[in-house]
């Protein structure tokens, strides 16, 4: 029901989704702030005076953008789309049933619900609500928003389910029984906090938390995990492995497979790319000699799967390149965790690299990137060891991602899916190889006078930069386009084409052109395309986004009158970052939930933990490029800035709003327009409900109207 294998953080936002993260609590010692910010003030989140301010900032930028005659329609038409009763149900397999979380007009929280899966592949399944979120939330007197479940192997019986109040990634865990569909009385309940929590078994929890003072790393994630039985309080339980406070984090996580084997494995973050994994045995832990860059996907057969992200030559082996997925066999890393014997599966090309894996009862399931095009295969294991792949009939041009495993069948489900397409759910049979289309979402917009195209700009080093263009066929090359362009660029996370209906409704379909860039730092040509870019390299990055933008211009696509840009998170460094660097570009930039006092992030937030993407002020060389890019370091009062939409939420606990706080303050000390919006709930997101994200994404294409439409 949810992936056991953690991922330390993740930023994310509207236009770009991935994994989770932390923040640290007040107790955890941090890197200290520069000490002549003078709006330092602003950190203190919840405090009187910043909440004053955020009411102010607020409600000067509400009376003219909601105030806008357009921003009821946008508000609408978004929630219509988000609110859709025929959009796709996106399905959870578990033994014996489908799940699927879904929220709508009725259920604004969301509900779980489920059927079994002959009864899914019906046109208008008989559903069958599990948990109401809503009733919970009114029961508790408290604003659930809902962060999935994690069950216990085999059966998928006992569940711990998370809820965060208002979105925040830290949340309270509770043990339910999804047979009965009532929580578990006197079950494991684990209080608010940043946690990590696996199953050993039906009656142990392996856990990270905060334990109480000294217990959380510099980034705010734990580094003590505990072992917890059935009826224990937490002041109970045994303490079975310590990282360091300097540490990004420890987790554990347990992996199984249909054959009956598991391994429970500790990951120690030692900074946010790099991980020492142990096997958590009888007498203590035992270190796994893989390369620091590496993930564990699953098990298999007996056989641990791993994807490298950097080269790796272990004892006796020739190297094996980055990009490899390969497997291990678990009884001989339990014999012997410092020398281990490899079998490849996969070994990336030129141009194709490894994107997702999944396992089912019998067969491993690989998604890959060619040219950043979806591509899928199935490996299945000979009794002699090796591997044989079958590549599945996937439609070309579409992005393809896998929805859901089932180790308990070989079947899963595949998701299609491209800017004009709407997103098609096929269901696969592993051991038939056989993969059939089952349902699609209805049309969103009208693509009818659409076409989509993959060009590629020259960054400034030569690298030629992937981006799509989605636009009217007919469209005048004459500058006058209005041009929406969003990008990444971190992390190692790919974007790839998605069928948006918000962007297809609120901005393709009244004239505008959106395009996606595929920009270093990202993972659509594997962890060197990510590396390239990391610390001190990450110029790069910039000016790889500069080129497209240059590119649009130069082919008259656009003109810097009718161009705007959006990104989130790291995305929202990207666009402060275009903002200061080349504010002659553009004439509109939304900085979503953004990362951009660079010289003092370290101790904001989740701040710390992403050191080993940016660098460290600490280090004098990786300082002085911090300075050199920190959007609120580079604000200068005698430079024109566009009019820059500044968005992001009290609670989010990632990357936390004090980065939009601060460099709003700044733009208007030195008398710069600007516009902002602050939602209390929503987490690092567009709302914690599909009304506010309704709202959110009004408030924005009201502003790209009025900057590029107008």
């Amino acid at each position: 029901m949810s992936s056991r294998i953690p991922s330390v953080l993740a930023l994310s936002f509207a236009f770009i989704t991935t994994t989770g993260a932390f923040m640290p609590p007040v107790s955890a010692q941090q890197p200290q702030p520069p000490t002549t910010d003078k709006y330092q003030w602003l950190e203190d989140v919840y405090a009187d005076r910043s909440m004053a301010w955020v009411n102010s900032e607020n409600d000067r930028s509400a009376k003219i953008l909601e105030a806008d005659s357009r921003f009821a329609t946008l508000s609408a038409a978004a929630l219509k789309v988000l609110e859709s009763p025929d959009r796709l149900a996106m399905p959870r397999l578990s033994p014996g049933y489908v799940y699927n979380n879904w929220q709508d007009a009725q259920h604004v929280r969301g509900i779980l619900r489920r059927v079994t899966l002959a009864e899914y592949l019906k046109p208008t399944p008989d559903w069958q609500t599990v948990l109401d979120y809503d009733a919970l939330a009114k029961t508790d007197n408290q604003s659930w928003v809902q962060h999935g479940l994690n069950c216990l192997h085999p059966g998928d019986k006992l569940c711990l389910v998370a809820l965060s109040a208002g979105g925040e990634d830290a949340d309270t865990l509770r043990e339910f029984n999804l047979q009965t569909g009532a929580f578990v009385p006197n079950g494991f309940n684990l209080p608010k906090s940043k946690q990590n929590v696996d199953w050993i078994d039906k009656d142990t929890l392996i856990i990270g938390r905060d334990w109480g003072t000294g217990t959380m790393t510099k980034s705010g994630y734990p580094f003590v995990l505990k072992l917890l039985k059935r009826g224990q309080p937490l002041t109970a339980a045994k303490e079975v492995y310590r990282g360091t406070p300097d540490d990004v984090g420890v987790s554990a996580f347990t992996i199984h497979d249909a054959q009956g084997h598991s391994a429970t494995i500790i990951g120690r973050g030692t900074d946010f790319f790099h991980r020492e994994y142990h096997l958590l045995t009888p007498s203590g832990t035992a270190h796994i000699a893989l390369p620091g860059k590496a993930s564990i996907n699953g098990l298999l057969q007996g056989q641990i799967i791993v994807t490298l992200n950097e080269d790796w030559v272990p004892a006796g082996v020739h190297s094996i390149p980055q990009g490899t997925v390969l497997s291990l066999s678990l009884d001989a890393v339990r014999k012997d965790p410092q020398h281990l014997v490899p079998t490849i599966l996969f070994t990336p090309t030129a141009t194709e690299f490894a994107h997702e894996v999944a396992i089912t009862k019998n067969h491993l399931l690989l998604t890959t990137l060619a040219n950043v095009q979806g591509r899928a295969t199935i490996y299945t294991r000979a009794e002699n060891g090796s591997w044989s792949s079958h590549k599945l009939p996937v439609p070309d041009n579409q992005a393809i991602d896998i929805v859901s495993t089932d180790t308990s069948t070989d079947q899963f489900f595949l998701s299609t899916t491209g800017f004009l397409t709407p997103t098609t759910l096929m269901l696969g049979d592993a051991a038939s190889q056989t993969l059939t289309q089952v349902k699609t979402t209805p049309p969103q917009f009208d693509a009818s006078n659409l076409i989509v195209e993959q060009r590629f700009a020259t960054s400034k080093d030569g690298t030629h930069i992937p981006y799509f263009t989605v636009r009217r066929k007919d469209i005048p090359y004459d500058g006058s386009n209005p041009t929406l362009i969003s990008a990444y660029g971190g992390f190692q996370v790919s974007m790839t084409p998605n069928y948006s209906g918000t962007i297809g409704k609120l901005w393709l379909e009244r004239g505008g052109i959106f395009v996606l860039a595929n920009i270093r730092g990202g993972g659509e040509f594997g962890p060197a395309w990510h590396d390239a870019g990391l610390k001190t390299n990450r110029q790069r990055i910039y000016e790889d986004f500069t080129a497209v933008s240059q590119d649009l211009i130069t082919r008259k696509v656009t003109s810097p009158r009718r161009l705007g840009i959006v990104g989130g998170s790291n995305g929202g460094l990207l666009m402060g970052v275009q903002m200061t660097q080349h504010p002659e570009l553009y004439n509109a930039i939304v900085i979503q939930v953004p990362l951009l006092d660079m010289l003092g992030f370290e101790h904001i937030a989740a701040g710390a933990s992403w050191v080993g993407e940016y660098g460290s002020v600490s280090n004098p060389e990786e300082r002085r490029f911090l300075a050199s890019i920190s959007p609120y370091n580079n604000l200068h009062a005698e430079t024109a800035y566009p009019e820059p939409l500044i968005f992001t939420t009290t609670k989010d606990d990632r990357v936390g709003p004090v980065h939009a706080r601060k460099f709003a303050a700044l733009l208007k000390e030195l008398n710069k327009p600007y516009y902002y919006q602050e939602i209390t709930e929503g987490g690092h997101g567009a709302g914690a409900n599909l009304k506010q994200s309704a709202n959110t994404y009004a408030t924005q294409y009201t502003y790209l109207t009025r900057k590029l439409m107008d």
